[in-house]
């Protein structure tokens, strides 16, 4: 079992949504319930932009700027460090946040969420096309997090963290069909994930401190270990796409753990891929 090295001190209160793009220089994460987005700069310092009340994950947009998941949808800014704008709320529940989101290859970004209160499907997952038409893909969802592509987009993988395992569809004609199964995540709980240039995909496990990488025929190909319990998501960049970046948390932490909170990277011998874009 590999360790990862810690790379930025325990910054956020609950770390989530890392991604990597040369279009902001690198890496950026968010500190979801403070609302605010990170940005880890060339000298090892990390700025901070308050978007909302929440920061649920960010993605570039194919036109430049960014999107950016806040509390009850997505807002949009045009510049790499401009200030978003929200777009029009996906839903007026207050109960209900966003969590976490993707794009696919052709430019829709797919963002859900869920019950403060963690109520059983209380939350949905949406496709956002890149004219910003919004529907439901998956209803009923309870935590919903991490979803990726494979490499062809044939496939997508999806984990609503309840089920405690990682599930995979397949796409035709742009749509997510055939949900079913594609590896249990045994005592952990499956956050963000991502899929690398093999089509390989790694899933961060909640509360047991590991990120697990599986093959396309859901073999576990590698594990790593981290000193803490909540490892939140996982991303894969820098110069050679070969540093998986991970994002931790320290909410409602009884014990204290002096790394929780800090972004960790392990270096992975297949590389990742560039980030899909929101076509928006």
């Amino acid at each position: 079992m590999t360790r990862a090295e810690q790379l930025t001190d325990p910054l956020a209160y609950h770390g989530e949504g890392p991604c990597w793009s040369p279009t902001w220089g690198g890496l950026r994460w968010v500190d979801m319930l403070a609302g605010d987005l990170l940005t880890l700069r060339d000298d090892g310092t990390v700025d901070r932009l308050h978007v909302g009340e929440v920061a649920a994950f960010v993605r570039p947009r194919a036109r430049g700027g960014y999107v950016v998941g806040i509390e009850r949808g997505i807002a949009l800014a045009d510049g790499p460090d401009d200030v978003p704008t929200p777009a029009p709320p996906l839903w007026t529940d207050p109960g209900v946040r966003m969590n976490e989101g993707g794009c696919d290859p052709v430019g829709n970004l797919y963002a859900g969420g869920m019950a403060y209160d963690r109520t059983p499907g209380g939350s949905d997952l949406y496709r956002i096309t890149p004219d910003g038409e919004a529907s439901v893909v998956v209803p009923g969802v309870t935590t919903s997090n991490g979803i990726d592509f494979s490499p062809d987009g044939a496939l997508a993988y999806y984990n609503d963290t309840a089920t405690t395992r990682t599930d995979v569809f397949d796409v035709v004609d742009g749509e997510l069909t055939g949900r079913r199964p594609f590896h249990s995540a045994g005592d952990g709980r499956p956050d963000g994930l991502c899929v690398d240039s093999a089509g390989n995909v790694w899933v961060a496990l909640n509360r047991v401190g590991r990120v697990r990488c599986y093959s396309p025929e859901a073999e576990i190909l590698e594990e790593l270990s981290l000193p803490l319990r909540l490892v939140t998501a996982c991303t894969l960049g820098g110069e050679d796409g070969r540093d998986l970046f991970i994002t931790t948390s320290r909410e409602n932490l009884d014990d204290p753990e002096p790394e929780a909170g800090a972004v960790f990277r392990a270096r992975v011998d297949v590389p990742g891929r560039p980030v899909l874009p929101y076509g928006g």
